[in-house]
C-alpha cells in the first residue's frame, strides 16, 4: 500500500458516500470503482444520460435534481469541479459538518489503493492512449480498472472497475490536477503551449510535468519531444523512449498509409517485435500506437496480442470519430481544440483522399483564442472550407476583445455561423459528395453534427 495523504484517510473511515453530479463523464467511473470496493453510494444529477443509466444499473440510488435532503446518511460528499459553491447539497454538507472532496482529489485517493497505476499525461493524445492501453489490456484478459477522458467503444463508457491491481488513468495537467495522482508508471506523450492562462510560462508547464513523472518509478516518454526530455531531467525513474527516430527504444519502420490509418513495424533496439495496423488516421497516431504498444508489452502482453487488439481499436469517442455517410459526404467529430490538434486532425483527413475537407470549429475560451489566434489561423488553413461558431467562453469573460470573425477574415473560405441548427443547415448546404465534414472543439459542437444526422437520417 502506498503512503496515504491526509485527505485520503477520510475514505478509509467512511462507508456511505454521496456524489453530486454522479452522471458526469468524470464522476461515473469513480462511482463504479467505489461501488466495486464496497462503498454504499448515492448520487444526484440534473440530466438523464448514458453514464447515469449505467450507474442506476449497478443499483446505485440516484436523485434527479439537487436538494439538501439527498445527502441524508452520507459520511462523505464527492462533487465535480462543475458544481457551484452554492449547490444546496454542498451547503447542507457544510452545515452538518460532513467532509467534502472534489472529484480530482477522490481520483488521487483511489490511485493510492492500486499497486500498478499507469498515468498517461501530455498536452495532446491522452484520451487516445489511455483508451488504447485499456482496450489492449481488456482484450488480453488483464482486467484493468480505468478512468478515461472520453468514451471507449469497447466498454461504451469512460471507465471500468476491474479486479486486478492495474489502473489506467488519464492524467490532465489543467490547473495541476494530475499532481493529485500517484502513478507507478507514467506515460508522457508531448508538451505544448496550452493552459498558459494558468501556467503563465512554458517553464512552469514543463516543471509540472516533471513533478508528475517524478512520482513514478518507470516513465515512458516521447524521445523526439525536446520539452519531454527537459521535463525528464533529474528524475530517478527508469525512462523508456518512443518516437520516429531510431535513437529511441521503440520506433517505427516500413511505414505505409492505409484506408483507416498507418501500418508499421514496431522496432525495439533494432529488433522487429510485430507489425501494427492502426485503425485511427493521422501520422501522430503512429506515436500514440508506439506508446500504447511499449506500455502493454512491458506489462507482459504478447506482441501478437497487442497487434490484434490495436487492429480493432477505432479510437475513443470524439477522437476522429466517424459518424456516418450522409448525402454522399462523410461526417466525423473530433475533440481537437488546440491548434496542434486541429492541424493534426485536418492533415490526417487530407491523407484519406477525400474531395474536400470541411472544418466546423468551435473556439473554446477567449484566453486561448486570443493567445493562439495566429496558430488557429495556420491550423484551420489546412482545411478547404471552414465554418466557425462564436467563441465558447466557458468560465471566462471576454476581456481580450477577441471574436471568431478575427480568425475567419484571415482564411480563404470561412464563415461564422451562430446556433447549432443554423450550423447544421450550413453543413447540409455546402457539403457535397466525396467531402468529409469534421466538427471540432472542446465544447459542445458535436451537437451540430448530431442535428445533421437527425436531419439526414
Amino acid at each position: 500500500m502506498k503512503e496515504l495523504r491526509n485527505e485520503d484517510k477520510i475514505i478509509e473511515g467512511v462507508k456511505r458516500i454521496h456524489m453530486i453530479g454522479i452522471g458526469g463523464s468524470g464522476m461515473c467511473p469513480l462511482a463504479e470503482i467505489l461501488h466495486s470496493k464496497g462503498y454504499i453510494l448515492t448520487g444526484s444529477d440534473n440530466n438523464e444520460s448514458d453514464p447515469l443509466k449505467r450507474i442506476k444499473a449497478l443499483g446505485i440510488k440516484v436523485f434527479m435534481g439537487h436538494s439538501a435532503e439527498n445527502i441524508e446518511g452520507a459520511e462523505l460528499i464527492v462533487y465535480s469541479a462543475a458544481i457551484s459553491k452554492d449547490n444546496p447539497e454542498l451547503v447542507a454538507a457544510a452545515e452538518k459538518g460532513i467532509p467534502t472532496m472534489e472529484r480530482s482529489h477522490m481520483l488521487g485517493a483511489l490511485t493510492r489503493h492500486f499497486d500498478n497505476v499507469i498515468g498517461v499525461c501530455g498536452t495532446h493524445g491522452k484520451t487516445t492512449v489511455t483508451s488504447m492501453i485499456t482496450h489492449i489490456l481488456i482484450l488480453n484478459k488483464q482486467d484493468p480498472t480505468a478512468v478515461i477522458g472520453g468514451k471507449l467503444p469497447l466498454i461504451n463508457s469512460n471507465g471500468i472497475a476491474g479486479k486486478s491491481e492495474t489502473m489506467v488513468c488519464e492524467s490532465c495537467e489543467f490547473v495541476d490536477t494530475f499532481l493529485q495522482l500517484s502513478p507507478d508508471v507514467s506515460v508522457m506523450l508531448n508538451i505544448d503551449n496550452d493552459h498558459l492562462d494558468y501556467f503563465k510560462t512554458m517553464d512552469n508547464l514543463v516543471l509540472s510535468f516533471h513533478k508528475f513523472i517524478a512520482m513514478s518509478s518507470l516513465c515512458y516518454l516521447n524521445g523526439d519531444d525536446e520539452l519531454c526530455l527537459k521535463a525528464a531531467e533529474g528524475i530517478s525513474a527508469k525512462t523508456v523512449t518512443f518516437g520516429f527516430s531510431d535513437k529511441n527504444d521503440y520506433y517505427p519502420e516500413n511505414i505505409e498509409g492505409g484506408k483507416f490509418g498507418f501500418s508499421f513495424d514496431v522496432m525495439k533496439k533494432g529488433e522487429k517485435l510485430t507489425r501494427l495496423n492502426m485503425h485511427i488516421p493521422g501520422r501522430h497516431n503512429i506515436l500514440n500506437g508506439l506508446a500504447g504498444f511499449a506500455v502493454a508489452y512491458e506489462q507482459g502482453v504478447e506482441p501478437d496480442g497487442i497487434a490484434k487488439a490495436i487492429e480493432t481499436f477505432t479510437g475513443a469517442g470524439r477522437r476522429f470519430e466517424f459518424l456516418g455517410e450522409y448525402n454522399g459526404f462523410i461526417l466525423a467529430d473530433d475533440y481537437a481544440h488546440h491548434p496542434t490538434e486541429i492541424k493534426a486532425t485536418l492533415k490526417a483527413a487530407k491523407e484519406l483522399n477525400y474531395r474536400r475537407v470541411i472544418a466546423v470549429f468551435q473556439p473554446f475560451t477567449f484566453s486561448r483564442t486570443a493567445l493562439l489566434k495566429d496558430e488557429f489561423i495556420e491550423a484551420l488553413s489546412v482545411a478547404d472550407k471552414v465554418i466557425l461558431t462564436p467563441i465558447m467562453g466557458s468560465r471566462e469573460i471576454n476581456t481580450y476583445g477577441i471574436k471568431s470573425e478575427d480568425i475567419a477574415e484571415k482564411l480563404n473560405d470561412a464563415v461564422v455561423v451562430d446556433g447549432f441548427n443554423n450550423i447544421a443547415d450550413k453543413i447540409i448546404e455546402v457539403a457535397e459528395k466525396g467531402d468529409i465534414v469534421i466538427t471540432m472543439g472542446g465544447g459542445d459542437i458535436y451537437k451540430a453534427a448530431h442535428i445533421v444526422q437527425e436531419k439526414l437520417s
